[in-house]
């Protein structure tokens, strides 16, 4: 099957521009969500497993941008007048050594943010039956993407060979329904247990804007995703381009889900922080309790039974009581 679309020098140049674009984009997230996961924070008190998968989703998008700037320059000044047929050529052979690694870093890439997703569907529900499927599913999208890789560094260099096999098109398929069961179950999940206590809730705060961020997370990488497997199965050269903006967009949708988290808490915590600080001013600021006297000036006798001692009286205890005997009687 021959492939269509536009040259492939010019999809390298327009691929790797776009990916500039967005990786940039990426590195201001990245740097957001370092600091809403640390600030104020404990060592001890930091998720180290979420801000490890942060580190690793930088160095995977920063190693396919890498990667992806050696081809263009291979492809265009290194091979331009040496490579058989010139930069188009050279860009059809997709067994080049670097297509193989921007490839193989794209799957691990896209594994590492389906798993996450899989984690939150977990921790939500907390139960393991849930996330079975899109296990399932995951594990099959490895399967499946690794064997493409492995297909692609077997190929010829003929550009439509990477067309014409199945692992590609199923890998694209698997990871789109992993994302989209997995973060339909967490925004399910999430929705009901804001329905269910909207009704008991006090306060202002709901989940509803985490919500909002989880369903915009998952149709921006569904956005993306669905057109590169159309492209792909209709043999089109746009998925060059679609297969290298989705790395950082990937990595975007993951950091503004834990952005939106982090600043929810931290709103939490600052209000909490606020009326404790609130409490005490106001506690500081009364003004001292000054003794209070009192002038016991009768003895009431009836029926022989007397009351003399009056001091025994229940008391506010901030208060000095100083008795004067002057005595009275009334009968």
């Amino acid at each position: 099957m021959t492939s269509r679309g536009i040259p492939l020098d010019v999809a390298a140049i327009m691929s790797t521009a776009l990916e500039g674009i967005l990786y940039g984009f990426s590195i201001l997230m990245f740097i957001g969500t370092i600091w809403a996961l640390t600030y104020k924070r404990r060592l001890r008190e930091v998720n180290r497993l979420i801000v490890a998968v942060t580190v690793m989703l930088l160095i995977l998008s920063t190693a396919h941008m890498i990667v992806d700037i050696i081809r263009l320059e291979d492809g265009l000044v290194k091979y331009r007048d040496t490579f058989p047929d010139g930069p188009a050529a050279f860009f059809a052979d997709v067994s080049q050594i670097t297509y193989v690694i921007k490839n193989a870093i794209y799957i691990s890439h896209t594994l590492l943010g389906d798993g996450v997703v899989i984690y939150r569907c977990y921790v939500v529900w907390q139960s393991a039956r849930i996330v079975i499927l899109p296990s399932i599913l995951w594990c099959c999208s490895a399967l499946t993407g690794f064997s493409a890789v492995y297909s692609v560094s077997q190929a010829t260099s003929n550009a439509g060979n990477i067309f014409t096999k199945a692992t590609g098109q199923s890998f694209f398929a698997l990871t789109l329904s992993t994302n989209l069961i997995s973060s339909g179950l967490l925004a399910y999940r999430i929705w009901k247990i804001e329905c269910n206590v909207s009704a008991l809730r006090t306060s202002k705060r709901t989940l509803t804007p985490i919500l909002r961020v989880l369903v915009d997370a998952a149709i921006l990488y569904s956005v993306v995703l669905f057109p590169t497997l159309v492209c792909f199965v209709c043999s089109n050269n746009g998925q060059y381009v679609m297969l290298d903006m989705l790395v950082p967009i990937i990595s975007i949708a993951f950091y503004m889900v834990l952005v939106r988290v982090a600043i929810s808490q931290h709103a939490q915590d600052y209000v909490l922080t606020t009326f404790h600080r609130g409490t005490t001013t106001e506690q500081e600021t009364l003004p001292p309790v000054k003794p209070l006297r009192v002038h016991i000036s009768r003895i009431t006798q009836i029926d022989d039974t007397s009351t003399h001692d009056m001091e025994s009286e229940i008391l506010p205890s901030t208060c000095k009581v100083y008795p004067v005997e002057e005595q009275s009687c009334a009968v």
